[in-house]
């Protein structure tokens, strides 16, 4: 345990250290990411492939808010979509816009977010991201995850139906945009997935709030609980097909991960906690201090000793 705080500390000091450059670093990394699962998930246009030209943009990025990620990575998506179906990039236009509007409406300030859901959902632990958001951030977080699984959502209706946009020649083009808005809003499981972060985000939030012992951890297990429960109260109603093995072990996964995070953020010692009141003119107050565990790094220096000079000393003074 005390290695691990030993690390911990470690770790803080050496991004508080190379923050200026580790910062551009994981930049760069999330747009290079966002950009390649674009390219993989939706690459209709062969010259935007090109890996030499996403790191470049990815690079263009580092050095921007990622809200420039966001524009980009939109226009990206979109113009691979128009390689497929104009109707299609109208609508997904339309929607990229309504997404924004309601997104730097509530929450302007956390565009990762929008990056990150997508990313999430990819690996498989969609649930994560809520559990993270409600322990960092304010409920209104909860905007820009549910504007990233609409937008995941719809990625996967283009990837999936690519052919049969493309070469649906039947339907004109009214017939087209209706075919297109319904299949999008009628996406039951999509609905059921925005549902459910939200709830996730709003209970991990509302219980870490709690003046009780481990709020953390216990808002941990309540959001996953409460996303499992909106899951499954949708796979009741709407028949949404759900794999149970990826539902439970995601679900697993993003606690681990939420505990590795609750770790790191929030480490407190509840068997020191203090109670204490004061008073003034006014008021009465009562409050509850928890300290955290901290630890100082050991500093440890090394002196060399050259032996053989120790030892020439030693002779001489003897044979003095």
């Amino acid at each position: 345990m005390i290695a691990i705080l030993v690390f911990k500390e470690k770790m803080k000091l050496f991004y508080s250290r190379f923050e200026m450059f580790l910062t551009p670093v994981i930049r760069f990394s999330l747009s290079l990411v966002t950009f390649l699962l674009i390219s993989k998930n939706v690459g209709f246009m062969t010259r935007l492939n090109s890996a030499a030209m996403l790191t470049v943009l990815a690079l263009i990025c580092s050095m921007m808010p990622y809200g420039v990620t966001v524009i980009l990575a939109g226009a990206l998506v979109l113009a691979h979509i128009s390689t497929v179906s104009m109707e299609l990039t109208l609508v997904f236009s339309v929607c990229l816009l309504m997404v924004a509007i309601l997104y730097y409406g509530f929450q302007p300030g956390d565009s990762y977010l929008l990056l990150l859901t997508p990313i999430f959902y990819i690996l498989k632990i969609p649930y994560a991201l809520p559990l993270l958001v409600g322990l960092s951030k304010t409920p209104v977080a909860a905007v820009p995850v549910g504007c990233g699984t609409f937008v995941y959502y719809i990625l996967q209706y283009v990837k999936q139906n690519a052919g049969v946009l493309t070469n649906d020649a039947s339907l004109d083009i009214t017939q087209k945009y209706v075919q297109i808005m319904k299949s999008m809003i009628s996406n039951r499981l999509m609905m059921v997935m925005i549902i459910s972060s939200m709830v996730g985000v709003l209970a991990v939030y509302l219980i870490r709030r709690l003046s009780i012992d481990y709020a953390w951890v216990i808002a941990i297990v309540i959001g996953s609980i409460a996303q499992l429960t909106v899951i499954f109260i949708g796979n009741y109603i709407f028949n949404v097909s759900v794999p149970m093995v990826e539902l439970l072990l995601g679900t697993l996964g993003s606690m681990v991960i939420a505990g590795i995070y609750n770790f790191l953020i929030f480490s407190v010692d509840y068997s020191r906690t203090e109670y204490t009141q004061f008073e003034d003119d006014d008021y009465y107050y009562y409050v509850k201090a928890v300290p955290k565990i901290t630890i100082s790094t050991p500093d440890v220096k090394v002196q060399k000793i050259n032996s053989t000079k120790a030892r020439r000393n030693v002779r001489g003074e003897m044979e003095r």
